[in-house]
Order: structure tokens, then sequence, then C-alpha cells
């Protein structure tokens, strides 16, 4: 089955494929709401870089009091934050991150775009953002959303003309924004896109600006402001029940992995925006002088004088009674000749149409995953809750297929369901992973196919269209095809019907690390994506690493499955890295993909499609004690890392910690930002000063200045500063070479610090007391040199150490020098 149908239907109403959850009922104030946004003909494009970095505030002002048709343009997914609810990074939280900002613009009203930029971790500056991403690349990407989402007014959430004073990335998001608004209407410029979209020339850019931006409030009430726009933004909705502010921090607290839940606001509020491109409104109105009535739109008056008095006479007791009038104003809808603003209106009346009648449309897969090629039964439920008279045509497929064709009149509140049998067909891309992982990218881009590029995430790929009759009226309305079930806890439950493929494996160990010459047992899941299937799984390896057996035999008879085959892997006897790859023969076609899930409540359920691979690594490495005790703070994978030398790790509960506790323990080991996570830490600090006198040893990793939950981390005084180095591949100088942690019992050389990724370290102490020994100098390009990344301190008879080295990030990415380094630290006093 061809799916361009769906993809143009998708990219010309550039809207994102639904989210599996609870479709939307909304009350008579909601269908008022919805029907001020038909009768605001105006768009607003915000663009910043990562999520979370959108101005909530101004996004639900312009949706919910502007009624302005209003989308976030992300630059990148978030790939290179730390995650706050769960062991997921990089791509995996990419995914997470998306998804939250989905959700954020599900809350808002607004609409959620992306360019193929990866966010592959901080930069200090512009320069050094676009080392890593292809600037033209990302820049036809931005000029392709104003084109395609034609913006009235743009705002940029940062300010291009202070490089260096925040992350690379806002800044580079400012000026790529500022470039883009003047090369969307040069036709010479991205042709491609001006072609299939045309030229676009938005009328105004400001830089959303704050407080933030001057450094104080004081300094920011003292600047000239003559440029500046003053909106105010803290008004309430009595027809929601809620103020923009509330709303904003609902919105925003859909940022739950980077830990931004926010309380809502209320009462007046006010934000700046300087005008960058464009008139200066006289009267803080963005759209001064910008048509955004029906009249803009040759044939508009005529549709206005038929919903704007719906609009002013709005009977919210029954909003049906307006069925008439909207029913009237489709064919006057579906004529306009300007195609953008026909189908964005063309969308919003068809639902308001659904919503004023009262009709409830839903097609239920059996199954939560198919495979390509698949049949599979659905259950339509077609349900008239208005007063209204209509009937059910027919139903068809994506490709306008007729499956139902029987018109059935749908009388009041009597439900109807039909079965049907429907089959999946070979799509592309052919599963329902996220598109921007199907293809390897590089550090700091993704590949996307050029169809799907700026959208949230994957298109959904089966689809049914209902044609339903209104009197001598048929309009047809698409719904996407789901999966739903009941939980006994939390009730009604939807998921997507995904398309998957018939089988996946894994190897649940992603960094195997190989401290001498023997052999090891490598675990290999296979999961079966349908019933009964049956193949071989075997491994392919790096030059000089030996597998046995070659290949083994599975048979799985139900979908869902699981079946573990062990090999036995062994090692060269040089140092090597190198990959473990999967490889299933099965039903004349090969697999090798792995299926990650992710399940949490605030976002809807994902299945992610990776390679299915494991790094193997053979380290020179030694390692003094055994047992380390491991206090979790935002989430790594640290101890998995520690358990893949040779150490035993047991997880310590922070509120319990005594002194009989942590006896018995070679080391004790903080996980990243626990001082800013975990308040018990406040009062257990004392007793792990103690165990360290006693002759313990006690590493610290990285935590953030802000919000700690004691100053006193450290049995000496230690200040935390903001100061990192993003480069990865930066020198590294020893500044104690003779020091027991640079030589005990592995001797660390400029070798082990090669092969890092992603950076070298962050948020270092730059003040600390005399008794602390810095350990090694680095620094980005053009910075002074810090000291503070690794600190090591004598207190009695042991050793206290502070880290900023990102060894959350090293070690489980399988980096030889970070395990040795950590041995080391580990070792030390032994």
């Amino acid at each position: 089955m061809q799916k361009t149908s769906i993809y143009s239907f998708l990219l010309l109403l550039f809207t994102l494929a639904a989210t599996a959850q609870a479709p939307k009922k909304p009350t008579a104030s909601e269908i008022y709401h919805n029907l001020q946004k038909l009768n605001f003909v105006g768009s607003a494009l915000y663009i910043a870089a990562h999520p979370d970095d959108e101005n909530t505030r101004l996004i639900s002002y312009l949706v919910n009091d502007v009624h302005a048709n209003t989308a976030y343009l992300s630059i990148t997914r978030g790939d290179g934050g730390q995650n706050l609810i769960g062991p997921e990074l990089r791509e995996l939280l990419g995914v997470i991150r998306t998804q939250e900002l989905l959700e954020a613009r599900k809350t808002d009203g607004g609409q959620q775009f992306f360019t193929r930029a990866n966010d592959f971790g901080y930069s200090k500056n512009p320069d050094e953002t676009f080392e890593f991403w292809k600037k033209e690349d990302v820049l036809s990407d931005v000029v392709m959303t104003i084109r395609k989402f034609k913006p009235d007014i743009i705002v940029n959430r940062f300010d291009h003309r202070s490089p260096g004073s925040t992350h690379g990335h806002h800044t580079a998001s400012a000026m790529l924004s500022l470039e883009g608004f003047d090369l969307a209407n040069d036709a010479t410029k991205f042709p491609e896109s001006a072609n299939e979209h045309g030229t676009w020339k938005p009328q105004r850019l400001f830089f959303n600006t704050s407080y933030w931006f001057y450094g104080s409030k004081e300094k920011f009430e003292k600047a000239d402001k003559s440029d500046h726009v003053k909106v105010e933004i803290g008004n309430y909705f009595p027809s929601l029940g809620l103020s923009n502010g509330e709303i904003a921090s609902l919105s925003r607290s859909m940022h739950k992995s980077q830990g931004f839940g926010s309380t809502g606001s209320r009462g007046s509020e006010t934000e700046y925006l300087e005008i960058l491109k464009g008139s200066k409104p006289s009267d803080n109105n963005l759209f001064e002088g910008i048509n955004t009535n029906w009249s803009r739109l040759e044939g508009g008056n005529e549709i206005a004088a038929i919903l704007k008095p719906l609009e002013e006479n709005f009977n919210f007791e029954n909003p049906s009674q307006m069925l008439p009038q909207l029913l009237e104003a489709y064919p006057l809808v579906s004529n306009l000749k300007d195609k953008h603003w026909r189908a964005i209106k063309l969308a919003q009346l068809k639902q308001l149409i659904l919503d004023c009648g009262g009709i409830f449309l839903e097609a239920v897969s059996e199954e939560n995953t198919i495979n390509p090629n698949d049949n599979f039964n659905v259950t339509v439920e077609a349900v008239n809750r208005g007063g209204n008279s209509v009937a059910l045509k027919s139903i068809k497929n994506a490709n306008g297929k007729a499956l139902w064709n029987t018109t059935e009149s749908l009388p009041f509140n009597n439900k109807k369901n039909i079965e049907l049998t429907l089959r999946s067909e070979k799509n592309t891309p052919p599963y329902s992973s996220p598109y921007w992982l199907n293809e390897k990218g590089t550090v700091g881009m993704y590949a996307a196919p050029k169809k799907l590029i700026g959208l949230g995430e994957t298109p959904v790929f089966e689809q049914l269209i209902f044609e339903l009759q209104f009197g001598n009226t048929v309009i047809p309305f698409t719904k996407d095809i789901i999966y739903k079930f009941n939980d006994p806890v939390k009730g009604e439950v939807y998921r997507p019907l995904e398309i998957l493929p018939k089988v996946t494996a894994s190897i649940p160990e992603k960094v195997l690390i190989f401290a001498d010459n023997s052999s090891r047992n490598v675990s290999v899941i296979v999961r079966a994506g349908k019933d009964n299937i049956s193949g071989n799984v075997s491994l392919k390896y790096p030059e000089g690493w030996k597998i046995e057996p070659s290949q083994q035999n599975f048979e799985l008879s139900r979908k869902g499955e699981t079946k573990t085959f062990s090999f036995k892997v062994t090692p060269p006897n040089n140092q090597s890295e190198g990959y473990l790859q999967t490889i299933i023969n099965a039903e004349n076609e090969t697999f090798d993909k792995e299926l990650v899930l992710i399940d949490y409540d605030h976002i809807p359920y994902q299945s992610v499609l990776l390679p299915s691979e494991a790094k193997v690594a053979k380290i020179d490495i030694q390692k003094k004690g055994q047992s380390i005790g491991y206090i979790n703070g935002a989430g790594d994978a640290i101890p998995e890392s520690l358990k893949q030398i040779g150490y035993s790790v047991t997880t310590i509960n922070p509120s319990n910690i005594s002194e009989q506790s942590l006896k018995g323990f070679d080391a004790i080991v903080v996980g990243i930002r626990a001082y800013n996570v975990v308040s018990d830490l406040a009062f257990a600090q004392p007793i792990l000063n103690k165990y360290v006198e006693n002759g313990g040893t006690m590493i610290v990793q990285y935590n953030t200045s802000h919000d700690l939950v004691t100053k006193d981390l450290a049995p000496y005084s230690l200040k935390l500063s903001r100061d990192r180095v993003t480069d990865e591949f930066s020198d590294v100088k020893f500044l104690s070479p003779k020091h027991p942690v640079m030589n005990t019992p592995n001797k660390i050389t400029q070798a082990d610090f090669e092969g890092w990724v992603q950076e070298r370290g962050l948020y270092f102490p730059d003040e600390w007391a005399k008794e602390f020994t810095p350990i090694l100098g680095m620094k980005d390009s053009g910075e002074a040199q810090t000291k503070g990344s690794l600190l090591v301190a004598k207190y009695g008879k042991g050793h206290y150490i502070y880290t900023g080295l990102s060894f959350f990030r090293e070690l489980p990415a399988g980096v030889p020098g970070a395990f040795r380094i950590f041995a080391n630290m580990l070792s030390i006093g032994k």
C-alpha cells in the first residue's frame, strides 16, 4: 500500500501524528475557545534550541489569548541533556524529550517542529556548535519550516548578538532564525523547499528578552526599551477556568526528565519583545497592521458572515445548535484558493463539526503491534451523541479503498460497532520507530527522509477515513487506528498501533569490558514480534575475537515471547575495541534491530528500534578493593559499569546510612547530582565524613551549584562553579603526575583520555581548601585552564575525591581510559 497520500495530507496540514492517548472530548467552553481560533487568521512561530527552552507563557498567550496558529521550532530534540526520571541518555533521552515537547504543546495548544540537528552536548559558543551541526542543512530546515508554516511573526528566545554568554546552541538558534527570516522569501535559496512550499516573508522578528539577558532586574529596569513591545500575558480565561500562567505551568511541567515542574501563576505578568526586523507595533499588539480576519483570504468575507456571529452569540448550553452554520461554511472553506489556510481552517472546522455534533468515532485494533504485510482486526465505534441527523456513509482505508460501504443513519446515542479486517502493507520507513533514528547520522546531525524533516514523530501508518453525511453534505474524517486496554488501576489505557519487525534481539549488557584474557558468556535475548516464528541467531564480531557457537536456532510460539541464548566470547591478547552485533535469519529475511520500550505515564508509550549491538573492549586494567557502596543520584549507569570490571556494588539507601551500615565497603561512590536531589544527604554527610576519617574512600561525582541540599558536601571547604570543558578532545595536563591516583594500580597516560564522548566534564569546583590536590588541568579553546575536574584530599585515614569528569557518560560508552582512572580512584589507599 502506497502511503504517499498519508504523508502529503499530514505534511500539508503541518500537523503531528497523534500520540495514542485518550481522545479529547471538549466541553462547551472548549468548543467556544476553538471557535475563536477558527476565526483568527494569523500565525506565530517561536524558535529556540532545545526542549524546555520555549517560553510557555508567551506560547500559551499567543494560542489562548490572541488565538493565533502558533508553533515552537526546537532546533534539537535535547539528546545531550541529563535525565532525572530514568537511565535513558542520548538518542533515547531525545525520544523522551521529543514526546515531552509534544505533550507540552497539547497542553498549551501549540504545534511542535524540529530540525535535524543533534544535541551533541554543551557548547560555549555558536562557532563550536557549527563545528558539529551542518549549518547549511540546519538553516535549510529552518527556512523550510518558515515556508511551510508561514508565520506572520517570529519570536526568538535567545539573543543572536551575544555569543559566549550562554549555551552555543542557544545563540546559534537565534542566528539561524535571523538568517532564515530573510532567506525564506528568496526563491534562489534552498530552491527545493521554495518549489514545494513557495516563498514566504514574515512581517516581524522579535527577541523575547527579559532581565535574565541583562544580568539583573535592576539593570533591566534602567535599560532603554524604546524598541521593546510590552505584552500583558497574565490574563484569565473564564471559558477555560485557567489563567495564562496556569496553562503555561502545566505545559512546562511536561518537561519532567529535566526537572522543570512548575507552579501555576495568577495575576498580571509582562513579557518584553525587542523588535529585530519589521515595524514596531505602536499599541503592543504583536499582529498590529497584519490582517488576521477572514477578509485576508479571497472568499473569506462570506465565511466570516457565517462564523463570526456564532462566536458573538455562542450558545454555551447547546453548542450543537450551530452545526447547520458550520455545515454551511464547510464548502466555502473547502474551496478557499489559499491552499495553506484552506488546510488549516478545514481541519479546525471539521473538528468543530464533530464536537458540536457530539459525534464520537474510534477505530481500535485487537493488537498493539503488527508486522508489515500483516492482517489485523479492527473494531469501529461510531456514536451520535447530539440531536442532529447524521449518517455513516462509508469507511475507507488511507488510499480511499472502501472497506464498508453501507449508508446507515446514526440514531441519537445509539452506539454502532463495525468489525473490519485490514492489511498493513510495506511503508517507508517500514516501522513505527522514531524516523530520525532509522539511519546512522553524525555527532551533530540526524539523517531523515526529506518528506519527514521537521515532524515531531513518525506519522501514523494505519488510518481510516469515515465519510459522514449531514443532509446533502458528505465530509471525510480521518482517524488513526489505535490500541487500548483496561488496566485495573489506571482504567482505560490508550497506546499507538505500531508496526514492528517480526523478530528482534538484544544484548542486555551494552558495554562488555574484558580486564584479562578470560572468556565470558554473553547473553542474547531474542523476542518474537509475531506468533510462531523460528530461525537462527548469530553474532558479528571484531577481528581477533572469538565467538562460540557460530549460530543458534530458535523457535518462539507466541508474540512477545523471549528466549535467551548464551555465546562464549573470547577476547584477543592485545587491547582491542569493537562491537558485537546480532544477526537473525527468519522467514527468508534478516533482522538486526533491538526493540527498546519507553513507558512513562506523562508521555505516550514508545517503541524504539535501534541497532542490536554491544561494545566490547579488552582493557589493560588492574584494581584493588572489591566491595563498593553506591548512593544513587539523578540517575546513571555507573554501578553496572563497575560490575563489568569485577566490583561488587551495593546500592545504599541514604535514609538508612549509619556508621555500622558503611562498614565493610572499600569505597563509597555518590551518583551524579545526588546533592541536588537527595535531601537525606544533608543529614548523612557527617556519617560519610566519619567513614572517610576511619579509612574509607569516598568519591563524589558532579553536582550543580544551584539548589544543593547542603553546602557541606565535603569534609573541607569546596565551592562548585559552572566551569566545564565541552571539547572531549581537549588536551589534558597532569598537574600531579606522581600522585597515587595517577599511578596505582594503573599508570595513567595521555592515551587514557582518547576516545572520550560528548565532553571532558562539567560543573568543576573553582575554589577548594588547601587539603585538596588538583590532579588534572584542562580547558576549551581560548579559555583559561581549569584545575577542578579531579580533586583528592586525605582526611583522617581515608580519602575524599570530588570529580566533575563525566564518568556517567564515559563508562557506559566503554571508554577504556575512564575505566582505568575510576579503578585508580576506587583503589586509592588500598
